[in-house]
């Protein structure tokens, strides 16, 4: 290597390096994943409902994986859009054992936030909060589109 182009890369890496030290960090699990792509629901759902993280990351993957089998795949993906990082959470709701296959209805999403450790007051109110978030975000079609999945 020239010396004229080692000065040249030392000088660059000197001006890269603090730029790359101001970058946030990546999250290091799906938890960290979800706060930081949709905190507002996540913590819509905990300052409001006193549930914690895992509960309401669950709930909410509990509530879409029963949409996604309710509902047509076009109108699936217009509650999806509404909700960043959708797909991690209906990971999640496995992960945490809520989801253990089909949801199939009410009953089953009431035994899955159950399964989250959500108290019976919290789990009456976890569906309605998440149907007017989705609502406030994706327009009263979408909020309709996603009650009526939950019905």
């Amino acid at each position: 290597m020239r010396t004229s182009t080692m000065i040249a890369t030392i000088l660059m890496l000197g001006w890269i390096a603090p730029a790359l030290a101001q970058l946030p960090a990546l999250p290091s699990s799906v938890d960290d994943a979800l706060k930081t792509q949709a905190p507002s629901l996540t913590g819509l759902l905990t300052s409001q409902l006193g549930v914690t993280d895992k509960q309401a990351t669950g709930g909410v993957g509990s509530i879409l994986t029963l949409a996604k089998e309710k509902l047509a795949a076009g109108d699936f993906a217009k509650v999806t859009k509404a909700i960043p990082g959708a797909d991690r959470y209906v990971q999640q709701a496995k992960t945490l054992g809520a989801v253990r296959g089909k949801v199939g209805g009410m009953s089953g999403l009431n035994s899955a936030l159950g399964r989250l450790g959500l108290s019976p007051d919290a789990a009456a109110q976890f569906t309605p909060t998440v149907v007017n978030f989705v609502g406030k975000v994706g327009g009263d079609k979408t909020k309709a589109l996603l009650s009526s999945a939950l019905q």
